[in-house]
């Protein structure tokens, strides 16, 4: 068994899109190591091929139109679309080594991915009944009630197990914005609220940029990362 207090979170990214099927297995198999102290935590950050997926809190009525693959996820949440141009974010992390409290680790996710944008000059803000990260988008027509226009740049979703967590963060690089019309994203339809990415903010930052300052910003959070590995799955 590793010593836990003395273990780096390793972190990887894959190239080639993976399939959500081979990214859940390893999640799966990945978690029981890190709670059994056999393997140190991990981020994993990737892009999938074109698909739906349906967290537990999903609502069959949100599926539009299945353009894409549509896979049932243990995550919590309900639809979200993954495709190329969009970093998805595993995040394996035992919560015994720093505070067992879901709400608390998804704020810390949350404040991670805020840090990320500033990189950026995007500011990124949480909304306390909305969970994710959002722009304001003050161009935009407002809501039937005069709300503020706003849209979701990164998407969360995860699960404990054992106090370890899995899923974790979808963040809008460059994705087709237009695969999103498929779903009621994450079963919201207000009109004031939508999607955006990087790119549709005029930021054209390659996904190498995206990952710099990904890692960049997370350390001060969650801790430090090993040298970066390949990719567990290609």
């Amino acid at each position: 068994m590793l010593p836990r207090e003395a273990l780096l979170i390793e972190w990887r990214i894959s190239d080639a899109p993976v399939p959500y099927a081979d990214a859940v297995a390893f999640m799966d198999a990945r978690v029981e190591a890190i709670a059994a102290g056999t393997a140190p935590e991990l981020v994993w950050l990737l892009e999938h091929p074109s698909l739906y997926t349906a967290g537990t809190s999903a609502r069959a009525t949100d599926l539009l139109e299945a353009r894409f693959p549509v896979h049932k996820s243990g995550r919590g949440g309900q639809f979200t679309y993954h495709g190329p141009g969009q970093r998805v974010i595993y995040v394996m992390l035992d919560l015994n080594r720093r505070k067992p409290d879901l709400r608390a680790f998804v704020c810390a996710l949350e404040a991670w991915i805020i840090a990320a944008l500033a990189v950026f000059d995007v500011k990124g803000e949480r909304r306390g009944d909305r969970i994710g990260v959002w722009v304001s988008r003050p161009g935009k027509p407002r809501g039937i009630n005069g709300e503020s226009a706003e849209d979701k740049i990164a998407a969360i979703g995860i699960r404990v197990r054992r106090w370890v967590s899995l899923h974790g963060i979808a963040l809008n690089v460059a994705p087709d914005l237009s695969h999103f019309a498929g779903i009621v994203p994450c079963g919201i339809a207000a009109r004031h609220l939508g999607v955006t990415s990087l790119h549709d903010l005029g930021v054209l930052a390659k996904m190498s940029e995206a990952d710099a300052a990904l890692r960049a910003t997370f350390e001060p959070i969650f801790g430090k990362t090993a040298r970066q590995a390949p990719g567990p799955v290609e």
